[in-house]
């Protein structure tokens, strides 16, 4: 599969009384925003902001992240199978509005829920104080479950992020980049001498707010498959979950994934990337050997000579990780893992919840345990009230001066276990 990604370089958003796109400026009409979101019977009410990095502004509870993008050609749409209809994405040309995103925000769903923070120490840690955001904080009608809740923000978020995407699609990209993947019969005669290394990415699916969703179907629901890493740059997986906000994957991160990224920029030099596989993370033990047993054999079907794996969240998901990274091990296939640590907050604690001798080669996301103390800022979009409740708070953290203290854990991205973080360790 052939996909184009052509990059509209957004440096600003400004509010107008027309969306438009003009010299690297996205223009929105806040009235039509907030009418778009408002269709939605679940939601009661919405006011949509603007995040610049450098400015005194947090945002929180952070639910999703998502990068405005368009389909140009090719087959399918935006986020099939849940905004488009379900066709195969992952060829042909698709715009995006590079440096911008979707923040949603508002009323707590689940206290998995993040902090970007724009400016100061918090800004270090979250990708997301690098893009000029657009924030959507909303709120739910009265007496709805958590997870119409949920799904109603989801909803919000996707639907502006296209709506912002569509402006792009008549654009001449400032840069277009290629990804091109080939079958396992021209990989073989075209990279002979090369090593044949995959990704296996696990997908957060642990129970009610812990979805993640592959062309709009609940990953639980899912057993361990082979998709091109095209389709997973052109919206084919989103996020549906409330894991904590450090290791969290939102959409954006599916839609940028380093992993991916790096292995295509090593592609025909230093190794042939055959693809990838994507599994689930699951509650009951038998579920699990389910589904490491099944990676570990399309690891061998694929003749594979090495192995990239992923986790989302930690805890039970480190039984699925080494599971995934053993069985993979012991076809002979080099695996390397990808986790973040929660070690205790001096650092001294087990880091993962389980191990094995196996996994030899590990490349961590750093300490989600780490305190740190968010400095007063000026505005808050969203709300300051569940600080205490969020997955990485903890009571009477806001401090006398405004300040906040909060483990790591509570910033969106800070360990991102795809590596879209600052953080590592030797």
């Amino acid at each position: 599969m052939k996909l184009e990604l052509g990059y509209i370089n957004i440096h600003d958003i400004q509010f107008s009384n027309e969306s438009k796109i003009e010299n690297g400026v996205l223009y929105v009409d806040k009235a039509a925003v907030e009418a778009l979101v408002l269709e939605d019977e679940h939601i009661k009410t919405v006011e949509v902001d603007i995040a610049r990095p450098g400015e005194s502004v947090r945002i929180t509870p952070v639910k999703d992240v998502i990068e405005p993008r368009v389909k140009v050609s090719g087959g399918g749409g935006m986020f099939p199978g849940v905004i488009s209809k379900v066709d195969t994405v992952g060829s042909g040309r698709t715009h995006v509005l590079k440096g911008s995103a979707v923040v949603t925000t508002g009323k707590i769903v689940g206290f998995q829920e993040g902090i970007i923070d724009m400016t100061g120490v918090g800004a270090q840690y979250t990708p997301f104080s690098k893009t000029v955001n657009l924030v959507v904080n909303c709120d739910p009608v009265d007496g709805i479950a958590p997870h119409e809740h949920e799904h109603a923000v989801r909803m919000v978020g996707l639907k502006v992020a296209v709506y912002l995407g569509e402006l792009a699609r008549n654009l001449t990209p400032d840069e277009i980049k290629t990804y091109e993947t080939c079958s396992i019969k021209e990989g073989f005669e075209k990279y002979p001498g090369l090593p044949r290394v995959a990704y296996v990415q696990m997908l957060q699916s642990q129970g009610l707010l812990h979805d993640t969703y592959v062309y709009g179907v609940d990953a639980k629901k899912i057993i361990p498959t082979l998709i091109s890493p095209t389709e997973t740059m052109d919206g084919a997986i989103l996020s549906g979950n409330c894991v904590s906000a450090c290791d969290k994957n939102p959409t954006y991160n599916h839609l940028n994934n380093p992993v991916v990224e790096d292995l295509f920029a090593q592609h025909g030099k230093t190794l042939n990337f055959v693809g990838m596989i994507i599994t689930n993370e699951n509650v009951y033990l038998a579920d699990k050997e389910r589904s490491s047993n099944w990676t570990a054999q399309l690891c061998e079907y694929l003749s594979l000579d090495g192995a990239i794996v992923s986790q989302e969240g930690f805890g039970n998901p480190d039984t699925d990780l080494i599971m995934n990274c053993k069985k993979i091990e012991a076809k002979g296939i080099h695996t390397v893992i990808i986790t973040d640590e929660y070690a205790g907050r001096d650092g001294s604690s087990q880091s993962l919840a389980d191990a094995d001798p196996a996994a030899d080669a590990v490349v961590t996301g750093g300490n989600a345990n780490e305190l740190i103390t968010l400095p007063k800022l000026d505005k808050v979009i969203g709300s300051l009230l569940p600080i205490d409740k969020i997955a990485g708070g903890f009571d009477k953290n806001m401090l006398e001066d405004g300040s906040i203290m909060v483990e790591l854990q509570a910033i969106t991205g800070a360990t991102s276990e795809l590596g879209c973080n600052c953080l590592s360790a030797r």
